[in-house]
């Protein structure tokens, strides 16, 4: 049964209307996407080729040069360029063996880039091995040269890639049709989630509910069908080539057996969706004992993120920042004086790590007597109950407004890191009247410094409903390290240099 709401009895005919044309339909849809990856594959494994030629082509012309400068390497180009078809072959059959065209794996970041180190590292070494098992003489320095040409070629190259794709599904190209197995509740939240972040690619097209939400009358964001034994069927009658298993979606692993069982030999994929989302990937690790898979969770990261190895980062990068930009902060600052006469800092009392209250300092971007101002400004607040915030808010002078588009009037928090109230990265710094409306699993954002930055910052800035933003500061209080640190500064640059979110 199919309907979109209301009761679940309503809509028979439809489903059934669906199921007896399914094959027509699911061709007219998925050709259309198996193509479009069929070419995105084949354009990916083209520019791998031309990579990967560059490089070891480059390799050939510079290590004779070299050669100059140290008399032990003697080669020659024409003798490298020789051993280049047999390089490139080696080196693309080891990305093809590590996974680097299959679908899944096309515009996945993280992954994707970890199999381009592995396929090159493998490669390396069969070369190597050749070498050393035939007596062949391959030029050691030529050979480094053309791997580490390459490897930083399929990088960007891939990194390119992922910018594409993701833009493509944005404007509605190369997406995958699911079918959502789970609760209503966890079927908001994931249509939801799906839907900001279309960069993922999944675009739920219809859900199938489990036993106890077939009674269900609460109206859902897509066609529902039936129950989980309706799971084929609603595949091929909206033509979705993956079912995503939620929260509730199978309640034992029999359930979970007999979906796969259903999908077996249909080329539809299936993905399970644990109940893990805010819990990072290296905390994570799964083991199997006797055929039952164990997911051991590593315990939260709060002590090590308010520990010695954070602040001594913290230090150094804050001191280093200070250095480097002290003439744009003296230009700053004058500017914010000689626009209205008032006084060049604001500061504000805030509270910190474990509720203690500091004095953090910006650059003024409003108005002298902005605080007063605000009760008068309370029903304009674009963000909620808690927080405040205004796209247009009259009290931002002149000067401010443009030091609040690229977080300029947020560079002397630089001094408070220093001093040991902020650190570079982490959740913002509330207000204490914001805190006494904290729930109580809000306080745990409070365990670590308040940051110049943090990670839902980067995510939208402003933009970000006030719920996720919650979501991603308790993330990173969990799960925090060194790298994420670096990576989310990184992205804070990219983030302030387009003015994403920022009002």
């Amino acid at each position: 049964m199919l309907t979109t709401g209301g009761s679940f009895s309503k809509g028979t005919w439809l489903v059934t209307n669906l199921a007896e044309r399914p094959s027509a339909l699911q061709a007219e849809r998925a050709l259309p996407l198996a193509s479009q990856l069929r070419r995105v594959v084949a354009a990916i494994g083209v520019l791998d080729l031309a990579v990967l030629a560059g490089a070891v082509a480059s390799a050939a012309f510079i290590t004779p040069f070299i050669a100059r400068f140290f008399p032990v390497i003697h080669d020659e180009t024409g003798r490298l360029l020789a051993a280049a078809p047999a390089i490139i072959a080696i080196w693309l059959c080891c990305l093809l063996v590590r996974g680097a065209y299959r679908r899944r794996i096309i515009g996945a970041g993280h992954d994707e880039f970890q199999i381009m180190v592995r396929a090159t590292a493998l490669a390396a070494g069969i070369t190597f091995a050749v070498g050393f098992v035939t007596d062949i003489h391959i030029s050691r320095p030529f050979v480094v040269a053309s791997f580490a040409f390459g490897l930083i070629g399929l990088l960007v190259e891939r990194y390119a890639v992922r910018k594409v794709v993701h833009s493509l599904r944005k404007r509605g190209s190369l997406l995958t049709r699911v079918i959502a197995v789970c609760e209503p509740g966890a079927l908001d939240e994931l249509v939801t989630t799906l839907a900001r972040l279309p960069e993922l690619g999944y675009q739920v097209v219809g859900t199938c509910l489990p036993g106890s939400g077939l009674e269900s009358d609460v109206s859902l964001p897509v066609p529902r069908f039936g129950g989980v034994d309706q799971i084929v069927p609603a595949c091929e009658a909206v033509a979705a080539d993956t079912v995503l298993v939620g929260g509730g979606g199978a309640s034992t692993s029999r359930a979970l057996r007999q979906i796969g069982w259903a999908l077996e030999g249909r080329h539809i994929d299936l993905v399970v969706v644990p109940s893990l989302i805010d819990v990072a990937g290296p905390r994570v690790h799964m083991r199997h004992l006797s055929g039952l898979p164990l997911v051991h969770i590593e315990e939260p990261q709060v002590r090590r993120a308010g520990g010695l190895a954070k602040r001594g980062f913290d230090v150094v990068v804050a001191s280093l920042m200070l250095l480097i930009l002290s003439p744009l902060m003296m230009a700053i600052a004058l500017a914010v004086k000689v626009s209205d006469g008032g006084p060049v800092l604001f500061r504000q009392e805030r509270s910190g790590r474990n509720g203690s209250t500091f004095r953090m300092t910006k650059f003024r971007s409003m108005v002298v007597d902005a605080d007063s101002r605000i009760n008068e400004l309370s029903d304009f607040n674009d963000v909620d109950d808690v927080l405040f915030k205004m796209r247009n808010d009259p009290r931002v002078t002149v000067v401010g407004r443009p030091l609040r588009k690229w977080s300029l009037d947020e560079l002397p928090q630089l001094f408070d890191v220093l001093r040991g109230d902020m650190s570079l990265v982490g959740p913002r710094p509330p207000l204490p009247r914001e805190v006494e409306l904290y729930p109580p699993e809000m306080h745990r954002r409070m365990l670590v410094r308040p940051g110049l930055t943090g990670l839902w910052q980067v995510s939208g800035r402003s933009d970000l409903p006030f719920d996720e933003a919650v979501r991603m500061d308790l993330y990173y209080v969990d799960n925090w390290s060194i790298v994420s640190d670096v990576i989310i500064m990184l992205k804070t640059a990219r983030a302030v240099l387009l003015s994403h979110g920022a009002y």
